[in-house]
């Protein structure tokens, strides 16, 4: 069975969109994300741009493996909102992707169903307007082994076309001895592969890194 390892996601933050609808304004922004902890500073910085908005409707789908999403109507009647901007999330096939809607009321009442059309057009609009790219997942490893073994290890990380994300070298106090300590990530559908690899390597410890 072949892992999927891909994901698509959008490749930065996207231009401000703007969609009317009777006199209503709809502000529509996407944003890559990786966690929830990034969506409260990007709401505080809409609010001051948009002091006078009386809705910031938005969506969130994140994660690769395991799928987490989130749709909030922040006062507009309910799943009038924040689902017709998370359903323009999934028909775009993207995780790691945040959606605000910014309305301003224009005076004339759009009703559910326009609420509805209005929001799901806003971020279809926004999300058209975004450079969507293809990530791949990646397992990250550890690698422990006395400097002498340098050679073994940094031949595999070349062989296999791996990419170094830390290394760093500290002195074993018992025998005064250097130890290469290297962070390595791979794609999660060759992560067994270069585990089996390296595993099998005398003196050279991996491990996950959590």
């Amino acid at each position: 069975m072949e892992i999927k390892d891909t994901y698509n996601t959008i490749a930065f933050p996207s231009e401000e969109v703007l969609f009317k609808e009777k006199n209503s304004k709809f502000f529509g922004y996407a944003f890559p994300i990786e966690s929830e902890e990034e969506l409260k500073p990007i709401l505080d910085v809409l609010r001051k741009q948009h002091p006078n908005a009386g809705h910031f409707c938005y969506a969130y789908q994140i994660g690769t493996d395991t799928l987490s999403y989130r749709a909030n109507d922040d006062g507009e009647p309910s799943n009038s909102a924040g689902m017709p901007i998370y359903g323009q999330i999934q028909s775009f096939s993207l995780t790691n992707t945040l959606i605000v809607v910014v309305r301003i009321f224009g005076g004339v009442k759009l009703g559910v169903g326009g609420l509805i059309s209005a929001y799901k057009t806003t971020a279809q609009l926004t999300l058209e307007s975004c450079e969507i790219i293809e990530k791949t997942i990646d397992v990250h490893y550890l690698i422990t082994f006395d400097y002498k073994n340098m050679n073994k290890v940094m031949r595999v990380i070349k062989e296999k076309k791996l990419e170094i994300v830390a290394q760093e070298m500290e002195l074993n106090e018992e025998n005064g001895l250097a130890i290469g300590k290297i962070e390595i990530k791979t794609r999660k559908k060759n992560a067994e592969m270069i585990f089996d690899i390296f595993n099998s390597l005398f003196e050279i410890d991996i491990k996950i890194k959590e």
